[in-house]
């Protein structure tokens, strides 16, 4: 299967994009492929302007050369797996912003759904799970991304994995890159 890998945090040398090189391993491994997709390094711009904001009356509105761009090497993949970190409970305005402008009406919802069947999140947590389940932070994450996003977009096989633990040091950052490197084999 042919994955697109979107990574969104500003500094190469993250856990984020450790966990995303451990996945894409893993993937290969078993024989998919990726693509990808490092939003930061390839300076895309996450301000939804008018060119891409949806027109509901209009589900065939073309969009922007850079929007279909994304759209493009959207559809020359068979399942997109996001990588990024837990920003105030939920990801960065970059990887918000590539949603915002990219996965449009017409396109991803509306009409037509995403063009994918799976798309998986694995978001890197500061905390412990137990920090997150003290204040719904997680079902809240779980509701607003995999519900509000993935599902909206109807696609068939959505999954959020929160990986905690990423500032709480020994031994988490390892199990945090075991677990990508077993998603990355389960995909």
């Amino acid at each position: 299967m042919k994955i697109l890998l979107v990574t969104a945090h500003p500094r190469s040398q993250s856990l984020t994009h450790a966990v995303a090189k451990v996945f894409a391993d893993a993937a290969t491994s078993k024989g998919h492929e990726i693509e990808a997709a490092n939003l930061m390094a390839e300076g895309f711009d996450p301000v939804l302007r008018e060119p891409d904001e949806p027109d509901w009356s209009n589900s065939n509105k073309r969009y922007s050369v850079a929007v279909l761009r994304e759209m493009a090497r959207i559809e020359r993949n068979e399942a997109t797996v996001m990588v990024f970190p837990v920003w105030w409970w939920s990801m960065p305005a970059l990887l918000k912003g590539w949603i915002d402008r990219v996965w449009n009406n017409g396109w991803a919802y509306g009409d037509k759904t995403y063009p994918h069947k799976r798309a998986w999140m694995l978001a890197v947590a500061g905390t412990s799970p137990e920090a997150y389940a003290k204040r719904g932070y997680d079902g809240a994450m779980r509701t607003g991304l995999d519900t509000g996003i993935l599902d909206y977009c109807g696609i068939a096989e959505t999954r959020l994995e929160l990986l905690f633990g990423a500032i709480e040091g020994a031994p988490y950052p390892e199990e945090i890159l075991a677990k990508a490197r077993q998603l990355g084999s389960e995909f």
